[in-house]
């Protein structure tokens, strides 16, 4: 084991400092300040900050040419109250480390540690700290970045905790690990009225009622069987707070899901077909946009192939698993690389992601690092 027990001690005191300072996406401008600190003390041959907004880039050179192996963790926490009532809860109201991604970041960072003490023998190791994992930003603003160009990867690699599965425990896939999403926000405006005249308006009452189980009704299919198609309303809002007035616009927000980015596309178009018929039913504008864009995750075989050789000789148990149905943006990496995530078991019966008093297991810190290190050495030495 690379990581002695001091080590262990230090990065678990750590992540649950970064677990009480908690910022959302696009925000995280004390925790990467926090990270380049840590990073500071296992001097990395170089360090590039702000990239795709607040991401951090750690690299450690081999002496040998080789190829760019990276692993990636997010620095982002949630718009969610934590209710715990743990020493080292969010002392931030209404944001909390609801998803773990600040044990993901103690886990890269006791990569740090491992390099600090010996450099791969060839090629190069980079450590990526994403900003914006949550909104589905982060990613695509890292490769935009035109700094990624120089630490461009021939291999990427992530994990994810997951509650339900036994603590320690992995699963690993090839092909999709996770879905696609979008958030889809539909506007329709018409002419507000006085309530004692609503037909001298034009009211989105109608369309709005209607666009929920419409939109509802595409649902279809299984992530087991490689075809969900899932539509979700998470929001509507109908006119003013007010008893006098008929209302003259109107919003339903919805999150769209699907298996692949190919079934995502004939799922947009079902849905503003609906939103377009609805609409010109009652004679209403409509405005379609999306938020928070997640491309499906796919893992490379060959990459996936590495991180199972990676838990066998660390004699870690694992399985192929499910894809998940929740999307992640590291999917983008596959589109610059060989890439593979695996999900790492938090327990049972521990609370759920997003779950308001989710806390990330620091026993699982240790156990990431070591199947990343491992996975490293045997590709870099």
């Amino acid at each position: 084991m690379f990581l002695t027990n001091r080590d262990i001690v230090e990065l678990t005191a750590w992540r649950q400092k970064l677990h009480g300072m908690p910022e959302v996406s696009g925000e995280e401008v004390a925790t990467a300040a926090e990270v380049q600190a840590f990073l500071a003390n296992t001097a990395p041959d170089r360090v590039i900050s702000g990239l795709g907004g607040t991401g951090v880039a750690a690299v450690f050179e081999g002496e040998e040419r080789g190829p760019t192996v990276l692993f990636r963790c997010e620095l982002d926490a949630l718009p969610i109250e934590e209710i715990s009532d743990l020493p080292h809860r969010s002392r931030f109201p209404g944001k909390g480390h609801m998803c773990g991604h600040d044990g993901h970041t103690a886990t890269i960072a006791a990569l740090a540690c491992g390099f600090a003490k010996e450099r791969p023998k060839r090629g190069r190791v980079v450590l990526l700290f994403q900003p914006a994992e949550e909104t589905g930003a982060g990613a695509a603003a890292v490769i935009a970045d035109e700094r990624f160009a120089e630490i461009r990867p021939d291999y990427a690699f992530a994990l994810h905790n997951l509650p339900g599965l036994p603590l320690g425990h992995v699963w690993l896939k090839e092909g999709i690990a996770n879905c696609a999403s979008r958030g889809i926000k539909i506007a329709l405006a018409g002419k507000t009225a006085h309530a004692s005249m609503p037909e001298t308006g034009t009211s989105p009452m109608r369309a709005i009622a209607s666009l929920m189980p419409a939109l509802t009704d595409l649902s279809r299919g299984s992530v087991s069987g490689g075809d969900l198609v899932l539509a979700t309303v998470g929001h509507v809002q109908l006119g003013e707070p007010a008893f006098g007035i008929a209302p003259g616009y109107a919003e339903l927000w919805a999150t769209l899901r699907t298996t692949t980015n190919d079934q995502m596309q004939a799922l947009v178009d079902s849905a503003e077909r609906l939103a377009r018929e609805a609409a010109a039913k009652d004679g209403l504008a409509v405005e379609i946009s999306y938020q928070e864009i997640f491309s499906h995750c796919d893992n490379d075989p060959e990459a996936a192939d590495l991180l199972r050789a990676a838990l066998d000789a660390e004699g870690i148990a694992h399985e192929a698993g499910e894809a998940l149905r929740a999307s992640e943006d590291f999917g983008l990496f596959g589109t610059v690389s060989k890439s593979a995530m695996f999900y790492l078991g938090a327990g049972e019966a521990h609370p759920a992601l997003h779950n308001p008093d989710y806390d990330f297991p620091d026993d699982l810190i240790p156990i990431g690092a070591r199947i990343f290190m491992r996975t490293a050495r045997d590709l870099l030495g």
